[in-house]
C-alpha cells in the first residue's frame, strides 16, 4: 500500500513540474508573438503591452491552479 502512495506523491510532483514548464513555455511564446507585434507596429504598444499582460495573468492563474490541484494530492 506504501507503494502507491509513494506514486501518488511522485506523480503529484512530476504534475507540477509539468505544469511551471508549460506555463513557461506559453508566457514565452506570448512575449515573443508580442515583441514581434511591437517591432512590426510600434504605434500598437499600448494595445499589445495590454493584451499580453492580460493573457500572462491568465496563463499564471491557469498554472496556479493546476499548481494546487497537483499539490493536493501530495497531502
Amino acid at each position: 500500500m506504501e507503494h502507491l502512495e509513494a506514486m501518488h506523491g511522485s506523480m503529484a510532483a512530476m504534475g507540477a513540474g509539468f505544469v511551471i514548464v508549460g506555463a513557461g513555455i506559453g508566457i514565452g511564446i506570448l512575449s515573443a508573438a508580442a515583441l514581434q507585434g511591437i517591432a512590426r507596429q510600434p504605434e500598437a504598444l499600448n494595445k499589445i503591452q495590454q493584451v499580453m499582460i492580460i493573457a500572462a495573468a491568465l496563463i499564471e492563474g491557469l498554472a496556479f491552479f493546476a499548481l494546487v490541484i497537483c499539490f493536493m494530492y501530495l497531502g
